[in-house]
């Protein structure tokens, strides 16, 4: 799992690789990225199966501001990101990840 951010130096927005490796995602077909950027919409950032197994999505988000996720694996078992900026308890009892742009 890892987070690279690419800052735009003409705009106020950062653009946020997220990958999710073959091993974290295990056995999993489909993996979302879901978070408050998306409204924690299940279906609207579904990440894409690289040649090596591993899962990611490209964001651009607004710079100066933290942002919430977790990742959905086959629509139904939640994983945060080992290598996010902090983590933040959430309303069911366990953590979500947090990524700082």
């Amino acid at each position: 799992m890892s987070i690279r951010k690419r800052y735009l130096k003409s705009k106020p927005f950062c653009t946020v690789t997220f990958s999710l490796a073959k091993a974290g995602a295990r056995s999993a077909s489909t993996v979302q990225l879901v978070g408050d950027f998306n409204g924690w919409d299940k279906a609207a950032n579904p990440m894409k199966r690289q040649k090596n197994g591993t899962f990611a999505a490209s964001l651009s988000l607004e710079r100066g501001r933290e942002y919430q996720f977790r990742y959905l694996l086959d629509r139904q078992r939640w994983e945060n990101d080992w290598q996010a900026d902090k983590y933040l308890r959430n309303e069911y009892g366990g953590d979500n990840s947090v990524v700082v742009v």
